[in-house]
């Protein structure tokens, strides 16, 4: 007899909340958590941590209007989990680019990004998109979504891990 699987991917607004189930072992071993339901909670762009490995991070993000401008010292990739995104970029002239290579994260472009213009990025759910060292990125949503970025964490990561793990 074979069994079957269903995939279910869930969107802001139509998600199950997950759980860790555990054979043997204490659930207090494993952490679970599920961006649908952080970027729910969050404010729009909002950049929450829900996963990390050393430096390295997951954040989930509630996209929603027009973020402000972003950039950093570093490549990083964006993941629609839902609803049409567009991202603008902009390749940043020298006096606005982050002087700090080792500087880890994104931070906020300082006034308006001053650069030429490289142009957009349409992610549909399931679409990822590369976002350059050194550019200026804008993410623009016509109705709440989710984004995640694999990135590095910086001043910008704001963590809640009492607020979106499971703990019991």
């Amino acid at each position: 007899m074979s069994v079957v699987y269903q995939t279910k991917f869930g969107s802001l607004k139509d998600y199950e909340k997950g759980r860790v189930e555990a054979i043997d072992d204490d659930v207090k071993h494993y952490v679970f958590s599920n961006c649908f339901e952080i970027a729910n909670k969050s404010q729009p762009y909002e950049k929450v941590v829900f996963g990390q490995n050393q430096i390295y991070v997951l954040e989930a993000l509630r996209a929603e209007g027009a973020s402000p401008w972003f950039t950093c010292a570093h490549d990083e990739f964006v993941l629609n989990m839902d609803t049409d995104v567009e991202v603008h970029l902009i390749k940043l002239d020298a006096p606005q680019i982050v002087k700090d290579a080792e500087k880890n994260g994104a931070v906020f472009v300082q006034g308006e990004p001053q650069g030429r213009k490289m142009g957009w990025m349409k992610l549909k759910r399931g679409h990822q998109g590369m976002l350059p060292k050194n550019t200026a990125y804008q993410f623009r949503a016509k109705e709440p979504g989710v984004v995640v970025l694999q990135t590095c964490k910086g001043d910008l990561s704001v963590e809640k891990w009492a607020d979106i793990c499971q703990t019991a």
